[in-house]
């Protein structure tokens, strides 16, 4: 089972920037994919951006030039660099791992953006 620990989040005005980290722990046999999620109140919960274990990227076209995923596989941590925030990128982020075919959830880390 594998545990992971968010942190980062907080309140920012638009413009400003946050990172997010998130550290993997537990029974860590090689993780493959991790990732970022986000939900709005009201919206339905949308995947921001993804990394593959060789350092493939993927975002949401709603963040694309102004977030960056990256992780450190010797620390079993992936970081989301959040640059140019703004209103709309209000919502509880989660961090995601896939190992072996299944996904773990973090508990998620609210990002406050205001204008």
């Amino acid at each position: 089972q594998v545990q992971l620990e968010e942190s980062g989040g907080g309140l920012v005005q638009a413009g400003g920037s946050l990172r997010l980290s998130c550290a993997a722990s537990g029974s860590i046999f090689g993780l493959s994919v991790m990732d970022w999620h986000r939900q709005a109140p009201g919206k339905q919960r949308e995947l921001v951006a993804s990394i593959t274990s060789v350092g493939g990227t993927n975002y949401a076209d709603s963040v694309k030039g102004r977030f960056t995923i990256s992780r450190d596989n010797a620390k079993n941590t992936v970081y989301l660099q959040m640059n140019n925030l703004k209103p709309e990128d209000t919502a509880v982020y989660y961090c995601t791992v896939v190992q072996r075919l299944s996904r773990s959830w973090g508990q998620g880390t609210q990002v406050t953006v205001s204008s």
